[in-house]
């Protein structure tokens, strides 16, 4: 249990002072302006939660990403756009949770605000009215003590001069003493009523100010609770906003695990395969026995495809001389 409160810790000796009152209401001042600028954070922070929402869906729809790809990459690859698209979309929902959450906030602040305008025009009056009380039973003092003060110089004159002035002077003397004790007892009996008064008014604002400092204290305690399971309910948010990113992308990792090298690449050459007949390799023909020869005729059975080989060597048939002339140039053979 708590040992300080405010109705303990919030006095001053000075009767007309309210600066332990005041003290309280700048402290909720300041409470109240914090939860506005929570409220003014949760609204920018949906700000930004719905624009990068937006621009997660317009990238997922309008930027091209393997758009090309086949078979299980490329049903992948739309999970992945789908998925992202998604993201986006609990982004703007969480940019809505937030704008409400602000709200409450908003609301939270007003109720207090209202509530505790109710007792603080109740302690004003209280104030300005002890305050005024105080000034009149100082201004009932003073004129006591200055009638205190005139009856002692009106029986110090009457006790001065008591042998030395004429009957009638000495009448004189005592009607202006009598005149001041009758004045001083008028003086004496307003004093204390105004102390009456004002110990009356002061017991009643003693009373007020227990109360306020009680209902402020439990305001306090409500308004740090509130602001305390604000924050904690956007951290949850936040942190299942991250939850909820994960298991989308979970369900690309998932896509991904289906994805398979050897069925894309199956798909790939029976869509688009061209022939599995590889070209012959292309030989080394002589002129001059091309011209002898009939042209071979190449053979239907696929070629392994290999190195091509040793250029064929030139012979000369039969009939033929030793040497060949071509451009009058002479080719000798040994």
């Amino acid at each position: 249990m708590r040992e300080l409160r405010f109705r303990d810790n919030f006095w001053s000796a000075d009767l007309t002072s309210t600066v332990g009152y005041d003290s309280i209401i700048q402290h909720l001042n300041d409470g109240r302006k914090n939860c506005k600028e929570f409220e003014d954070f949760l609204k920018e922070r949906a700000i930004i939660e719905e624009k990068y929402g937006k621009e997660l869906i317009n990238l997922s729809k309008k930027k091209p990403c393997g758009q090309t790809e086949l078979n299980t990459l490329k049903r992948s690859l739309d999970v992945f756009k789908q998925q992202i698209d998604n993201v986006g979309q609990g982004h703007i929902q969480l940019a809505q949770t937030l704008r409400k959450e602000a709200k409450k906030m908003e609301d939270f602040r007003e109720k207090q605000k209202l509530h505790r305008k109710k007792i603080e025009m109740i302690m004003e009056a209280i104030h300005k009215n002890r305050n005024l009380q105080y000034k009149k039973t100082m201004e009932a003092k003073r004129l006591y003590e200055q009638r205190c003060r005139d009856k002692d110089e009106a029986e110090q004159a009457v006790h001065r001069n008591a042998n030395l002035v004429t009957q009638k002077q000495q009448e004189k003397l005592f009607l202006k003493l009598a005149q001041t004790k009758s004045s001083l007892e008028d003086s004496d009996r307003s004093y204390q009523q105004s102390i009456s008064t004002l110990e009356k008014i002061r017991e009643e604002w003693q009373t007020e100010h227990i109360k306020a400092c009680e209902f402020f204290e439990t305001q306090e305690c409500e308004r740090i609770n509130y602001f305390r399971n604000a924050l904690w309910l956007h951290a949850n948010q936040l942190s299942q906003d991250c939850v909820q990113d994960d298991e989308k992308y979970e369900e690309i990792r998932k896509s991904l695990e289906m994805c398979s090298i050897e069925k894309d690449i199956d798909f790939f050459v029976n869509l688009r395969k061209t022939g599995s007949l590889a070209p012959a390799p292309v030989v080394y023909e002589n002129y001059y026995n091309t011209q002898r020869n009939a042209a071979p005729v190449r053979s239907a059975v696929p070629v392994p495809i290999s190195r091509r080989g040793p250029l064929p060597t030139p012979t000369s048939a039969p009939d033929d001389p030793d040497y060949a002339t071509v451009d009058n140039y002479s080719l000798i053979h040994h």
